[in-house]
């Protein structure tokens, strides 16, 4: 009987000892199973109890007793300790400062502000001025004035917002602006030449939406008319905007093509190159020399001064710029695409 109630006395010292290394509550089940389980030494201590003489068999079921209940308070106890921590543990990490002002997040320009505003400086730096109209325009300074004729299909349903279109005279039909053309006209009355400017801002077209189309997007429009002006100036400074806004020499081809308001029209083209890929010809523009009928609208006379005209795609040129493939992330609450820039 001495030498099973050392045996016991010894199992509580080292489940004593044990029991101060484990961690986590993983550890102390597996350490629950090791003495109390079905095949733990104090399982056999209780089987072994019927085999002892009557006389013994009271004290020792005794000693096995309170080892359980020693057993079963130790690892009762050791679980509150190791989740109390583990609470401290977590609040620690989740702490909030409720009196903590949180510093203010810096907002960014939109990549469209960031080029019109590149735009608007490279132009400024060459005399130009910066100009701006309505949205709602009449049917004569978005049509008539440019001297887009009646059967232009710009002027079809499915290609515009017309507002109102039934009055016979077109100056008292509206219109959302198709282009910043409008500007141009508005300018010319008002300043007469000479005259150097450029009107970027918000478009309206009845387009059909996806990855390269939108029906509001932005454009720029350029008018320069003074004295003896020829294409050597358009295409300089066409050559000289592209190169500033790319930070590199950026080389143009104009080929003939076909604008109501200007005589002789060009497309301009650009060689445009990404890394890693082979460069091409890139329609960009319209432009051309602007065509007396329009200057005799704006009320100056073409014998006098000649001039001329381009217009481009502001948000294209964005999507050139930062690499943007799909139009209408540029005018979508996207705040992980904007934030980008």
């Amino acid at each position: 009987m001495t030498e099973i109630l050392q045996q016991i006395n010894q199992l509580k010292d080292e489940t004593q000892q044990k029991v101060q290394t484990l961690k986590t509550l993983d550890d102390l089940q597996a350490f629950q199973q090791t003495f109390t389980g079905k095949n733990s030494l104090l399982v056999q201590l209780s089987k072994g109890l019927k085999t002892l003489p009557p006389e013994e068999k009271k004290t020792v079921g005794q000693a096995v007793g309170a080892l359980r209940e020693f057993l079963n308070n130790l690892i009762e106890e050791k679980a509150s300790v190791i989740k109390k921590q583990a609470l401290e543990k977590q609040l620690e990490a989740e702490w909030i400062d409720v009196t903590k002002t949180n510093p203010p997040k810096t907002g960014a320009i939109h990549p469209l502000n960031q080029v019109q505003r590149q735009v608007e400086t490279i132009f400024s730096s060459m005399g130009f001025e910066i100009a701006d109209g309505p949205h709602l325009e009449t049917e004569w300074n978005n049509f008539d004035a440019l001297d887009i004729p009646e059967h232009h299909p710009a002027r079809d349903m499915q290609d515009t917002f017309w507002v109102n279109n039934e009055a016979e005279n077109p100056h008292e039909n509206r219109v959302l602006r198709t282009q910043t053309s409008d500007v141009q006209i508005r300018m010319m009355k008002e300043f007469g030449a000479p005259l150097r400017l450029i009107s970027p801002g918000r478009v309206f077209r009845n387009e059909d939406v996806d990855a390269t189309h939108d029906a509001v997007f932005y454009q720029v429009e350029g008018l320069l008319i003074d004295k003896d002006i020829s294409l050597a100036h358009l295409k300089g400074t066409i050559t000289t905007m592209l190169s500033k806004l790319f930070e590199k020499d950026i080389k143009i081809r104009l080929r003939p093509g076909y604008f109501p308001f200007v005589e002789p029209g060009f497309e301009v083209d650009m060689w445009f190159e990404t890394e890693g890929k082979p460069g091409k010809w890139l329609e960009f523009m319209g432009a051309g020399m602007v065509h007396p009928n329009v200057l005799k609208n704006g009320g100056i006379d073409p014998n006098e001064y000649t001039g001329f005209a381009f217009g481009f795609g502001l948000t294209r040129l964005a999507m050139m710029k930062y690499g943007i493939t799909d139009i209408r992330y540029l005018l979508s609450p996207k705040i992980d695409f904007l934030k980008q820039f």
